[in-house]
């Protein structure tokens, strides 16, 4: 049910005073909500801990390794607070994994998204949907889960300053800009110095990393130079491979994680002795991540055979970007993409469920976001086309809670 124009108002009023930008014009969100069902999210937890404990291990991290970049190389203890599972759930029941994020974006906009439209659409008459976290619960939460990683780290709270990195660009032009200034405020609020910048405002001194000539220490790393390949990076890289500060997620957790190279291992039993994933761990990821193939010059004819079966990604691409539809797809275009080192996947297209807002079809989605094993947010999002994410008007993000 759409909220009706007037507490839809108030709700996107009551998201600006939290922080978040202009609702609906700058930050589309839709005015309805979805559930998902309890049966669903303990398939997905359990998905979860059986994603961590494969990834974790020693063959699974070598093999991974073999062809990442050197800075991927050298193994990290930090676990990301704000990992995020993208799914699908297909009309027909069940989730698929579309994609694993080790720096998911949207986590804080999540918590007040669902938080104030809950209240705005009265949604504690039902006793079916579980109330999410008040948002100063959440904040502590947050809060908690970087104490935990600093102490883990440090054996202590980091008494150097946290510094909340993300790529100039996406500063001054990305949707979660003022995401990251809300995490800031919220390290600041536990009592820790905090800021926000881009990696050229780093600057290494031969013995530690620092900003405006402050020693940093815990950086919480939103880039999407995965490998920090540019030249702005010199001094991240410095502080990084010298092991003077912690930084999460950083080459070696995406080489692990996150790389889409990785579905295809989790999706097909073919590496399974040497990566050391057990026959119970198998039929759970089986059933929920779907068939992925590395596009190689030796399956690459029968991929084009098939291409109508697949969604073609970028490896390392983000948000959408270098998705190819199956109508661009043939064998020449796949061996000049080959050629020219652009490596793609193959994913096995999974439909997602439909939704209408005043009479339009939308296609909607979840994010689930968890910590060593524990699932701690959700969130959804409508999209305006069922084969790609387009979340303008009178698609966006979408309120989405747990049923009881």
């Amino acid at each position: 049910m759409t909220l009706d124009p007037s507490r839809a108002d108030a709700f996107y009023t009551a998201l600006q005073a939290a922080g978040m930008p202009h609702v609906p014009d700058e930050f589309s969100i839709v005015p309805q909500h979805q559930v998902i069902p309890a049966s669903i999210l303990a398939e997905i937890a359990d998905f979860i801990r059986t994603f961590d404990r494969v990834t974790g291990r020693l063959g699974w991290q070598a093999a991974a390794l073999r062809e990442a970049s050197a800075i991927a190389q050298e193994r990290r203890p930090e676990v990301c607070f704000f990992s995020a599972w993208d799914f699908h759930l297909p009309p027909e029941g069940g989730c698929q994994l579309i994609e694993f994020n080790d720096n998911g974006s949207g986590f804080l906009f999540a918590a007040i998204i669902n938080a104030l439209y809950h209240e705005a659409a009265g949604l504690g008459r039902e006793p079916q949907i579980a109330a999410p976290a008040r948002l100063s619960a959440f904040e502590q939460h947050i809060a908690g889960l970087i104490e935990q990683e600093a102490k883990a780290f440090f054996g202590e709270n980091p008494i150097k300053l946290c510094f909340v990195l993300d790529d100039s660009d996406s500063l001054q032009q990305g949707k979660f800009g003022r995401e990251l200034e809300l995490l800031v405020e919220l390290v600041r609020k536990r009592g820790w110095r905090a800021e926000l910048g881009c990696p050229a405002e780093l600057r290494w001194d031969g013995q530690g990393v620092l900003y405006r000539n402050e020693a940093v220490g815990f950086i919480i790393n939103r880039s999407t130079d995965f490998f920090w390949q540019e030249d702005c990076c010199s001094a991240l890289r410095s502080a990084y491979h010298a092991g003077s500060v912690y930084v999460a997620p950083n080459p070696f957790t995406y080489a692990t994680r996150s790389d889409k190279r990785l579905l295809e291992w989790l999706s097909l039993p073919d590496w399974d002795e040497d990566l050391g994933i057990e026959p119970a761990e198998r039929r759970i990821l089986s059933a929920h991540v779907p068939e992925t193939h590395l596009i190689r010059s030796d399956n690459l004819d029968a991929l084009a055979e098939r291409k109508r079966d697949f969604a073609f990604k970028p490896l390392h691409g983000f948000a959408g970007r270098g998705l190819l539809a199956s109508a661009a797809i043939g064998r020449a275009r796949l061996r000049r993409l080959l050629a020219h080192g652009e490596h793609y996947v193959a994913q096995r297209w999974v439909a997602k469920p439909q939704l209408q807002i005043d009479g339009t079809p939308v296609w909607t989605d979840l994010r689930v976001w968890a910590y060593r094993g524990e699932i701690f947010q959700l969130s959804g999002r409508a999209s305006r086309r069922p084969d790609r994410l387009d979340l303008a008007r009178p698609a966006g993000w979408l309120p989405t809670y747990a049923a009881i």
